[in-house]
């Protein structure tokens, strides 16, 4: 019985070999379709909206990360993200404090 189904398979394979990149052997079923589609504005070539044109793909993967976050664990992240933020002006007023004591600032003034 196996046998009998091996053979029914060998019988309904074909090896014949379609190139369909060639527009003879494919053509436009309607003239002229695939400019419209590129032009319109259908689910296919919708553009994308005017506030993720700038995003990179790592902003958009972050974006997603954080659509997936449960409401408290967003919060916890914003108070993460806040928390770095202050941390970055601490320091970053400590080094204008000690540029300031080494005259860093001053002799760039002069140099005008």
């Amino acid at each position: 019985m196996i046998k009998d189904e091996e053979q029914d398979e060998e019988g309904l394979l074909s090896l014949e070999k379609l190139d369909r990149a060639s527009p003879d052997l494919w053509p436009e079923k309607i003239p002229g379709i695939t400019d419209f589609i590129a032009m319109s504005n259908t689910p296919i070539r919708t553009p994308a909206p005017e506030w993720s044109r700038g995003l990179s793909q790592e902003d958009t993967t972050a974006m997603l990360q954080l659509s997936q976050l449960s409401p408290n664990a967003l919060i916890m992240e914003i108070k993460k993200i806040y928390d770095e933020a202050y941390q970055l002006g601490v320091s970053e007023a400590k080094e204008m404090t000690r540029g300031k004591y080494l005259g860093i600032f001053n002799n760039a003034k002069k140099k005008n």
